[in-house]
């Protein structure tokens, strides 16, 4: 799973003891400009102009705002009130880096917390002004916003961005120069991929299709940039008709090889903000888009001469059914990736005695092994490096303020991936450094229970992630416990390491998709016991097509994760005997895939780390 990023400015250092002093006097200097509009409320979401999960330096206003830099939330700041909305991924990281700072943090899903909406409705006046940046709200929740304030009979403020009026320092748009992705890695040409999007706009009837997905735009057009921080995209929108292609690009960012790329395809550059202008002007059109991606002000340019076909992207399906060259890929990037984590196990194990190393130190080493391997391209996230109680904290990143060393002893969670040429990588691994209590090798051995039931799985064609969910949470629910995010994300190819629509999780959700062969969902189970230790396990795993026979077609998962679980955590009379012949089988995989690639003390090392359990 992918953690948030620490933001490069100041801002990393807030949840540390600076914010409580900051962020009272960035929040007056916002209620100051919220004054001078005649504005009640003002929203702040996590969010750029395209709605990606992440999002780079120059978007960080959540972040700037409340001095919580998780990737994840929407912080609502009234005349009077600020809170703070994030969910259970971030609800310890949160509490401490909201405290003291006069913003009140709001767990999601707990019971009797209000969500975003609510709370508007309960705190906007008759007659109040609600405002936001219309370029950072998608357009399906502007709608709901738009809702709220017609029953109050109020007023939206949305074409200012407040907060870069207070922002001073503020990091500029990100202008990286694109790269194209070769056909070899691709496996698919632009052309082709053109071709089968117009397939899918003339199925439902689409004269024009808006795309403002960046990781879309990237599949679609084999680019890759490094506007977002472990996400190579460049920020861009795309238009494409029955015959044309329009990019919306900042020109600074192409070079002479990728325009006449982009020539050569039919793809017609323009300005980054004329997409805007480009809306306005479609007339009498039938319009593809996704309202969750595409942002309220680019819907409201839309005119009603105009129908919209309010859908999914087409391409977001596509990409995540990995071809046979990215899958043949994919396997090569894990290969080089568990050499690299395979290595690392190696030395923590060898070095951890020594007191020297701190989560940190060990983050920069594994950074190091990757960067051995062949074509390494970068991390595919910040690495969580999580020592103790640290652990539990599910999105934790190491900060100089919060790095402490590593002990003889107790849990060290590891969550870590790359980008190489060949495919983007996802591991999580819990070592025990040391010691470990009965209760901490039966928890582990539950986690690992967990992923071992879903990698192993057999269905029938036709199910959801959300079918299978309950194999990876049963070995916890049935002793109480639980963990408080989904068990697996789709695994973008040199992409946002999470990607939809397939994905593990038992709540029921409007985008659920049906695994098909090809696409990746990463398997990684865990329990965090707060201010003791965290456990997390993770694997990816390729959808297959197995057997069929008069009950349907029946679907597996082939692995693509070879590094050992460590064995010194498991209390293997907590395995049953199919469990222990899975993670035999296991291991004999590992140690046939990285053997070739280690000598001496290493293949010694690694030759235990595998071996058979009774």
């Amino acid at each position: 799973m992918i953690p948030e990023r620490q933001p490069v400015s100041s801002m990393s250092k807030m949840g540390c003891g600076g914010a409580s002093g900051i962020i009272p006097q960035r929040l007056h200097a916002l209620r100051t400009e919220m004054k001078k509009r005649g504005i009640d409320i003002y929203l702040v979401p996590t969010a750029d102009f395209h709605e990606s999960e992440y999002v780079g330096e120059h978007f960080k206003e959540r972040a700037y705002i409340t001095g919580f830099t998780g990737s994840a939330g929407t912080a609502v700041i009234t005349l009077s009130e600020a809170g703070m909305w994030t969910d259970g991924r971030y609800f310890v990281q949160a509490a401490e880096q909201l405290k003291d700072t006069t913003v009140t943090l709001y767990r999601e899903g707990e019971e009797g917390v209000p969500t975003v909406l609510e709370y508007l409705e309960e705190k906007l006046s008759e007659g109040g002004c609600l405002g936001f940046d219309g370029r950072c709200v998608n357009g399906k929740l502007g709608r709901k916003l738009q809702e709220l304030v017609c029953k109050k009979k109020g007023s939206l403020q949305v074409d200012e961005d407040l907060i870069d009026f207070i922002w001073r320092d503020r990091p500029p748009l990100s202008k990286e120069t694109a790269w194209v992705l070769d056909l070899k890695y691709s496996g698919q040409s632009t052309e082709d991929k053109l071709a089968s999007v117009r397939r899918s706009m003339r199925q439902q009837g689409a004269d024009v299709h808006l795309v403002s997905s960046l990781c879309d735009i990237a599949w679609l057009l084999n680019l890759r940039g490094n506007d977002i921080s472990y996400v190579p995209v460049v920020l861009s929108y795309l238009a494409i008709t029955g015959e044309d292609c329009f990019l919306f690009v900042q020109k600074e960012t192409l070079d002479e090889e990728t325009l006449r790329y982009l020539r050569d395809n039919h793809v017609e550059v323009r300005p980054y903000e004329a997409f805007y202008d480009y809306a306005a002007s479609l007339r009498n059109s039938r319009i593809l888009l996704d309202s969750t991606i595409v942002n309220y002000r680019v819907l409201s340019s839309i005119t009603d001469s105009n129908q919209l076909v309010d859908t999914m992207n087409p391409e977001e399906l596509f990409r995540s059914v990995k071809n046979p060259v990215e899958l043949a890929n994919i396997r090569i990037a894990h290969e080089k990736d568990a050499v690299a984590m395979c290595r690392f196990m190696y030395w923590l194990k060898k070095n951890a005695k020594g007191g020297k190393l701190t989560e940190l130190s060990a983050a920069e080493h594994l950074r190091d092994l990757r960067m051995q391997q062949e074509g390494f391209l970068d991390l595919s996230f910040e690495t969580i490096c999580a020592y103790g109680e640290h652990g539990a904290i599910v999105h934790y990143a190491a900060t100089e303020e919060t790095n402490v060393a590593l002990k003889p002893e107790g849990f060290l969670l590891v969550d870590s991936g790359g980008h190489y040429p060949e495919g983007t990588t996802d591991i999580t691994r819990t070592f025990a450094l040391g010691p470990l209590t009965e209760q901490m090798k039966a928890d582990y051995t539950r986690v690992l229970r967990s992923n071992l039931a879903l990698m192993n799985a057999k269905f029938l064609y036709g199910c959801t992630g959300r079918n299978l969910d309950i194999l990876a949470r049963e070995p916890l629910w049935e002793a109480g416990l639980d963990y408080k995010h989904g068990t697996g994300h789709g695994v973008g190819y040199i992409l946002n390491v999470h990607e939809g629509p397939n994905a593990f999780r038992w709540k029921q959700t409007a985008d659920e998709a049906v695994l098909e062969e090809g696409m990746v969902t990463t398997d990684e189970p865990g329990l965090y016991l707060e201010g003791q230790y965290g456990i997390r396990l993770e694997n990816e795993l390729v959808c297959r097509c197995g057997s069929k026979n008069e009950y349907g077609q029946f679907m597996y998962f082939e692995n693509l994760t070879y590094v050992p679980f460590d064995l010194d955590a498991v209390d293997a009379a907590g395995l049953s005997d199919r469990e222990r012949t899975w993670l035999n089988q296991y291991h004999k995989e590992v140690y046939a895939t990285v053997s070739p690639y280690m000598d001496g003390e290493e293949l010694d090392w690694l030759r235990a780390a595998t071996r058979e359990i009774d």
